[in-house]
């Protein structure tokens, strides 16, 4: 199980309701772990790598079937790739291997263990990235330089390599990457799909150039993220549908322009605040991102390894109907500003409890995306999923039947940097009820200030309504409403 302090988060208020709560996000973050999809997809039989594409694969793959490598054909084999938790995988991919590769290297974040064996791992920057990722990018870049026809390269990328995968390209420095990712994401609360565009196009892999680099090799190219989902919050695409509005995953093609991020930026009124040396390179349009049409001419292979339909969504529903509750689907894709969500969903609730509609209790809803927060100039400690639940809590304050719940799939809510005896220096999110206000209140804890301050995570921990969790890969924010029978 990933969440660590479950007897903390159950010990008060609404405690059945927490209990439930807590096993349902449990559930959620337990069915990520890519080390069993990896031992489920890669197997080495009669001296040939087989990967058996049942559950992997994306609909409409035109190399549709089992992908099989006879190891007679290879000379090296190599794995690289950048994600949140993906030693995970990279130590699957060991032991499958075993003796037959050759090397390896990929980019975690800062505070991870490092658990691989031969694969070297390189721990960096996230949400802004640091020196240390380009650190990890040159050591890739190293491994890539002498790549032959006889080379058989796995990569695996994930949330999280946005950040942790960055290689600035022609004259931006990484100072200027960290300091335009802290004003963009940070400060005015960009969402990461609008962020994401313009990473492909200032940076030295992104965009498809890391395949451009190993395109002599043969290429099998994995994603812990959902693939179906991550290039859209709207459609659940197709192979070919993802390699066109891709912005994300840096191996395929991918779908935005310079003119884009020039758009993107103006959209966001931060031009004037952008470095120079980032204006020049999009204004240069040097360099263009891969097209479909280039990535389709590569002999490669693409799995995803996470699918939420078959992987999160069907973990909490089993969890919700082993503990006697139907289950339903509040929102697949949510991009709003966290505490504004929160406030929306707990009205909703509360209007589950008072009134039976629009959903009749008992009952667990179910809710996954991407929120936001506007940090502005203040210097809080937090999160969005704790935001969140800070919000809800201040809504549904008196309620005996309402419990709200909220992750960061990869354990980590936020940038970090928390620092309070015995806690994790970033929690996974939070837990909260009807009860949680008037807790808060008689210890002198004002949450309101905690929102405005963005500074969440104390006063959720000092309440022991904090997750902390295990990391592992991100498959975006897990939300759990229950609302219990009268």
């Amino acid at each position: 199980m990933r969440i660590t302090n479950k007897e903390a988060l159950i010990s008060h208020g609404n405690k059945e309701g927490r209990k439930i709560v807590t096993e349902l996000l449990d559930a959620g973050l337990d069915a990520l772990d890519p080390y069993y999809r990896v031992k489920e997809l890669v197997k080495i039989e009669d001296n040939k790598i087989i990967l058996d594409n049942r559950g992997f694969e994306m609909k409409g793959d035109p190399r549709s079937g089992a992908a099989v490598y006879d190891l007679k054909d290879y000379d090296r084999i190599f794995v690289i790739g950048a994600a949140k938790g993906i030693q995970r995988a990279a130590l699957a991919l060991e032991e499958v291997l075993g003796e037959h590769l050759t090397a390896g290297h990929v980019i975690g974040k800062h505070g991870e263990e490092i658990i691989c064996k031969k694969i070297g791992v390189t721990l960096a920057g996230h949400p802004v990235p640091d020196k240390y990722c380009v650190e990890g990018c040159k050591r890739i870049e190293k491994l890539a330089r002498d790549i032959t026809e006889r080379d058989l390269v796995f990569t695996v990328f994930g949330s999280g390599c946005g950040s942790l995968f960055t290689y600035p390209a022609g004259d931006i420095t990484i100072e200027d990457i960290s300091d335009f990712t802290h004003m963009m994401q940070i400060e005015k609360g960009v969402p990461t799909s609008d962020l994401n565009s313009i990473r492909t196009h200032t940076d030295r892999f992104k965009g498809g150039r890391i395949t451009r680099l190993l395109k002599k090799a043969t290429m099998v190219h994995m994603v812990t993220a959902d693939p179906s989902k991550m290039s859209t919050p709207v459609l659940r695409v197709s192979y070919f549908e993802m390699l066109k509005s891709n912005t994300f995953f840096p191996t395929v093609a991918t779908a935005s322009t310079y003119k884009d991020c020039i758009d993107i930026i103006n959209k966001w009124d931060a031009w004037d605040k952008t470095p120079k040396s980032i204006k020049e390179h999009l204004l240069s349009c040097k360099d263009e991102n891969m097209s479909t049409e280039e990535y389709e001419n590569f002999n490669s292979r693409f799995f995803g390894l996470i699918f939420k339909d078959s992987t999160v969504y069907p973990a909490v529903r089993k969890k919700a109907s082993e503990l006697g509750f139907k289950c339903i689907m509040l929102s697949e894709y949510m991009e709003a500003e966290a505490r504004e969500a929160g406030f929306v969903d707990a009205n909703m609730a509360l209007c589950c409890e008072r009134m039976g509609e629009p959903f009749e209790a008992p009952v667990v809803l179910m809710s996954s995306g991407e929120n936001v927060v506007t940090v502005g100039s203040e210097t809080g400690i937090g999160g969005r999923n704790q935001e969140y639940c800070t919000a809800a809590a201040l809504r549904i304050a008196g309620s005996k039947r309402i419990v709200m719940g909220a992750v960061d799939t990869d354990g980590t809510d936020g940038p970090g940097g928390f620092c309070f005896e015995g806690a994790p220096k970033c929690l996974a999110g939070a837990v909260v009820d009807g009860y949680t206000a008037d807790e808060a209140k008689n210890s002198g804890i004002n949450l309101w200030d905690g929102l405005k301050s963005h500074g969440t995570s104390k006063p959720l921990w000092r309440l022991d309504s904090a997750v902390a969790a295990r990391e592992n890969v991100s498959a975006l924010d897990l939300r759990v409403i229950f609302i219990g029978g009268e």
